[in-house]
């Protein structure tokens, strides 16, 4: 794995129980972790339970006895480590965004197709067993035709004028901002449950221009370099209209600025015949409404999705016995280690990161023109056209 910060933990912890609760083909074994800092990525290597450390992620590629590479690096650095790791017939997963751009997306699809592997985008909120569940009522035509989806991921950490300007506020780094941050896994979420986008118009803003310098150690912690500033390149706040190919409409919002959302991220989702909400500070329990239920009986009810009957719950507790924002990382390894071992396509993967990448850049061609942009001008999947 390369990168050991929050990121880090969550990837290492599910890999480490994943045998405990899946009976996978293939067990994952905690061979090395790699990071830049020599005197912090030793001490991680240790509590989180690898092997050995590293600092040069390049010393991974050409060992036989590495079958998967896990990327949860800043965002610049994804294309090159998941395009050396496919040549090297290496598995990966990687974190979200894919990348910095649809160009180089494309590029790290074009590398894990050729090189026959296993490719994985670790958007972890798919596999929040409410979730699924969601998806299953969607397809099996429950809620009918889709009409509406509403989508939120709204935080307040970065409020503070003095919290210090990290990689994520740096475009050249990170891509976007919130956008790419968090409204990646919404629009992942719309995706998965709505269908594909068709048209976007979005805004975006930047609250605070300028920070002080310095870094995250640990969550939200941070280190501050006394007197050293910073531009802000990103926005510190995003929201766009969306329609969908099928006929739906959406709409979206992204911000590190609203104050009391710690991780505010919901949805609620519309169709002829029920609608269902969703909210990832109680992502056990889902909304549901159905037309159908009897006269005076109808109302949004909650289905706390913890029975046998309810995607990877039968994995864990009895019933009602609560799962957290890590079993969703357990979900998806569980998942990687099924299609590793089976030889079968995962999802969310690398095309889906390129379609996202896309969407995220319509969403900004949009506010710079300052009206709708259509998807398929930024990329058409049935062409290698990026414009």
């Amino acid at each position: 794995m390369v990168g050991y910060k929050m990121m880090g933990r969550a990837h290492s912890h599910a890999y480490r129980d994943v045998p405990f609760y899946f009976d996978s083909p293939v067990t994952p074994r905690l061979d090395t972790i790699v990071g830049r800092d020599s005197s912090r990525v030793g001490p991680a290597a240790e509590k989180m339970g690898w092997a050995r450390h590293a600092t040069d992620w390049r010393s991974l590629i050409d060992r036989r006895d590495i079958d998967l590479i896990d990327i949860v690096t800043p965002n610049d650095t994804h294309s090159e480590i998941a395009i050396a790791a496919a040549e090297a017939g290496k598995h990966v997963l990687c974190e979200k965004p894919l990348a910095l751009s649809v160009e180089e997306a494309v590029r790290m699809h074009d590398a894990v197709k050729k090189n026959n592997v296993t490719h994985m985008l670790c958007h972890n909120y798919r596999f929040a067993p409410a979730v699924q569940f969601a998806k299953q009522l969607i397809d099996s035509g429950k809620l009918g035709r889709i009409y509406h989806i509403r989508a939120t991921f709204l935080q307040d950490w970065l409020m503070d004028p003095n919290y210090p300007l990290t990689w994520r506020m740096q475009k050249n780094i990170s891509g976007s901002g919130t956008l790419g941050d968090l409204g990646a896994h919404i629009i992942d979420l719309a995706r998965f449950l709505v269908g594909e986008f068709d048209e976007v118009a979005g805004m975006m803003k930047t609250f605070v221009k300028e920070r002080p310098l310095g870094d995250t150690v640990h969550n939200l912690q941070t280190e501050i370099r006394e007197g050293e500033w910073g531009e802000v390149t990103v926005d510190d706040a995003s929201a766009f209209l969306a329609t969908f190919q099928n006929g739906a409409m959406g709409t979206f919002e992204a911000s590190r600025f609203s104050r009391g959302n710690r991780a505010g991220n919901r949805f609620e989702i519309n169709g002829e015949k029920g609608s269902i909400r969703w909210d990832m500070e109680n992502m056990n329990n889902l909304e549901v409404y159905f037309e159908e239920d009897e006269a005076g009986l109808q109302g949004f009810k909650t289905i706390n999705c913890t029975e046998a009957e309810h995607p990877f719950a039968g994995n864990y507790w009895p019933a009602a016995h609560i799962l957290g924002y890590e079993h969703t990382f357990v979900n998806l390894i569980a998942s990687l280690m099924d299609n590793i071992g089976n030889k079968t396509s995962a999802a969310p993967n690398f095309e889906d990161g390129v379609m996202n990448q896309a969407i995220l850049e319509a969403v900004e061609r949009s506010v710079h023109r300052r009206g709708w942009t259509a998807v398929s001008e930024i990329y058409k999947p049935d062409s290698v056209e990026i414009n």
